[in-house]
């Protein structure tokens, strides 16, 4: 078990929990009055049910303000863990200390009452969480604002979907003022808009409060958390940084679904490991003051990047090149430039596949392709032959920060397949610019043109910058 501190908002020690499973409904009938009976006679009492072992020996410490996410496949024993931080399940063996006031939002329904109106529930929820009648009276319109099913508020939640019953019970947790906020896998029902409302109000609650995470959206954890746990039948598998935790899992799950023909080595055993993996060491370039377009800084990293490799094919060079076919370290955004993914094939590949995307430091997505389904693709590939995906596009205008390469090769399908060998970081890349770009991806424009008229004299329209 993690050392505690004065500063802990949840101290886990040895949490287990145990299922009763019967056959037939009649056990548990039986499971209540016979081993009892047996025991007053001396005998040695029969047992009419099975355990299932939802947790197993959890010890965990959360530190005051900090963000954890739990993330693990379905019946890994996420769900039975936060309900037993909400207390709403007794755990079998163990013990738990929580420091403030917790407010969660798990399964979809629970808590509220399928009878009431949202506006009633909105006052039992609230009472409930330690609020009394005139804090909720004083908030009740900042609930219902946030929660934006506007004249549903007054009708029964039975009649609700299952995006306004999330949007009631995030809006009336956000507004309790907790201390720790338990959030279980509930925004994945939500709409794109309500759900980016969410993450910004989860980013400013971790300026003051305890956040626990499930999800199994991985960049979000990634993007919310500083730590991440990931629970295997019920024991800890891995507890350590966000990103590296999430990764871990993320090749685990891929090997699951693809059925890997062998496990990578890079696989950690079933135990907690605080992941520190050095960072590349990177130079800024000096920006010139007169420069608008960003400049980009290559630097390659496939010796020290993480991933994994089944052994069927290897990726041994990547190659930025300039629209001229220049390999260079250093570009601009709205260039034109060819990526070059070059594989060495180990064994016999059918409908092999080359890909790449690019994520900035929270570990998004930004952009990528792979060279499935294009009339080049290769259909097959023999021991000792070379692959080389080749992709030609223009550089994105990327805000200043450090950005990562994943890089790959598979054999299958996008939606089926093997991958074979996996670069998290196969690039990494700098980013410095003068200007503001809007949103994580600008794209260069051709020309932006600013005009005005007037019904007695119009004037012809003015370039801006471009």
């Amino acid at each position: 078990m993690e050392s505690t501190s004065s500063q802990s908002a949840i101290s886990i020690a040895r949490i287990s929990k145990c299922h009763h499973i019967y056959e037939r409904p009649e056990d548990r009938l039986k499971q209540i009055i016979i081993p009892r009976l047996q025991r007053l006679c001396g005998r040695t009492p029969s047992t009419f049910c099975r355990d299932f072992w939802a947790l197993k020996d959890v010890s965990l410490n959360i530190r005051t303000g900090e963000t954890l996410g739990v993330i693990g496949r379905n019946g890994a024993g996420k769900s039975t863990l936060l309900q037993i931080l909400c207390g709403t399940l007794a755990q079998t063996a163990g013990s738990i200390e929580t420091q403030g006031r917790v407010a969660a939002l798990l399964e979809l329904g629970s808590g509220f009452n399928p009878e009431f109106t949202g506006r009633e529930n909105v006052y039992l929820n609230a009472a409930v969480l330690g609020l009394t009648k005139q804090q909720i009276e004083g908030r009740f319109d900042d609930i219902a604002a946030f929660a934006g099913i506007g004249e549903f508020i007054d009708q029964p939640v039975k009649t609700y979907s299952s995006g306004m019953f999330v949007r009631l019970a995030f809006a009336v947790i956000a507004h309790v003022d907790a201390d720790i906020l338990i959030i279980d896998e509930a925004l994945a029902v939500g709409d794109a808009v309500f759900t980016q409302k969410c993450m910004r109000f989860l980013r400013r609650f971790k300026e003051r409060g305890t956040l626990v995470f499930v999800s199994h959206d991985i960049n979000s954890v990634i993007n919310l958390c500083e730590r991440a746990l990931w629970l295997d039948q019920g024991t800890v598998r891995m507890l350590g940084n966000a990103k590296e935790v999430a990764e871990a899992y993320f090749q685990y799950t891929m090997q699951e679904v693809t059925e890997a023909p062998q496990p990578a080595p890079c696989l950690p055993s079933p135990r907690v490991v605080e992941a520190q993996t050095p960072r590349p060491q990177i130079a800024t370039p000096v920006q010139p003051a007169h420069e608008e377009r960003p400049t980009i800084t290559l630097f390659k990293n496939l010796q020290e990047s993480t991933g994994w490799n089944t052994g069927g094919a290897k990726i041994t060079a990547v190659r930025l090149l300039k629209n001229t076919g220049e390999e260079s370290t250093v570009f601009q955004g709205g260039d034109v430039v060819r990526l070059e993914i070059e594989a060495a094939v180990s064994q016999e590949l059918t409908s092999p596949i080359v890909g790449f995307f690019v994520k900035d430091k929270l570990g998004q997505a930004l952009f990528g392709e792979n060279t499935y389904g294009y009339s080049q693709a290769v259909q097959s590939a023999a021991p000792g032959e070379t692959l080389t995906g080749s992709f030609q596009f223009t550089l994105p205008l990327l805000p200043s920060g450090t950005y990562s390469m994943t890089v790959a090769i598979a054999e299958g399908t996008p939606t089926q397949n093997v991958q074979h060998h996996w670069l998290h970081e196969g690039v990494v890349f700098n980013v410095v610019t003068s200007r503001l770009w809007l949103g994580l991806v600008g794209i260069p424009y051709e020309k932006v043109l600013l005009s005005k008229s007037s019904s007695a004299n119009k004037q012809a329209p003015t370039a801006l910058g471009v």
